[in-house]
């Protein structure tokens, strides 16, 4: 899967989310912190850099982490297994977020 692909992915949920309000988020946005979080190990893992903690901002913060992490992540090179993962995980907490 191409890196084009990824992101748009990355669009399709955060698109979906980035308009929802505090109330709307309830307890849905541990799963994205989650994932946006081990998008960062493996960026830092493939560009050799140190992983480092997300911050647990707001979830309306969560769709910029998100585009900014996988940013960090598109940067690295990542195989097409990585990407295509990482689009596959992005699609699966879609069907999940109401």
């Amino acid at each position: 899967m191409s890196i084009e692909q990824l992101t748009r992915a990355v669009d399709l949920l955060a698109n979906q989310v980035g308009h929802w309000t505090p109330a709307r988020w309830r307890d849905q946005g541990e799963p994205l912190h989650k994932l946006i979080q081990r998008l960062a190990d493996q960026a830092a893992d493939l560009s050799g850099a140190p992983r480092r903690d997300v911050p647990r901002l707001s979830d309306l913060a969560l769709p910029d982490q998100l585009r900014v992490v996988v940013a960090d992540l598109a940067a690295a090179a990542p195989p097409d297994e990585i990407t295509s993962a990482a689009a596959d995980e992005l699609a699966a907490l879609r069907q999940t977020l109401t």
